[in-house]
């Protein structure tokens, strides 16, 4: 088993319950989170709100899910991510579990 993490903003919460569903991932958790970003390096012109703080209205999925099917999810985010037009992206982790109770 691995452990599945996802993170977007929550505009994407649709697309990621599609992407879920294609990989056949049937059960999965979720949670609304508020994404943050320092962006006190950024050029002060090209930081549109004009503040070093950001912070993003963002969703968490986490689902425990068979080896198998990960390569197939990375696939789907892959394609997701290379049609967007906009900056963001959804960002997609699997971890190893080491023990798993049943």
């Amino acid at each position: 088993m691995k452990l599945l993490l996802i993170t977007a903003i929550k505009e994407f919460e649709k697309e990621i319950k599609q992407i879920l569903k294609k990989s056949e991932v049937k059960s999965f958790s979720y949670k609304d989170v508020k994404g943050f970003k320092d962006n006190s390096e950024d050029a002060i012109e090209g930081n549109w709100f004009a503040t070093n703080m950001q912070e993003t209205e963002s969703i968490l999925f986490y689902a425990f899910v068979k080896e198998e099917k990960v390569d197939s999810l990375f696939e789907f985010v892959g394609v997701f991510n290379k049609e967007q037009v906009t900056k963001s992206n959804i960002h997609i982790a699997v971890l190893n579990i080491e023990r798993c109770s049943k």
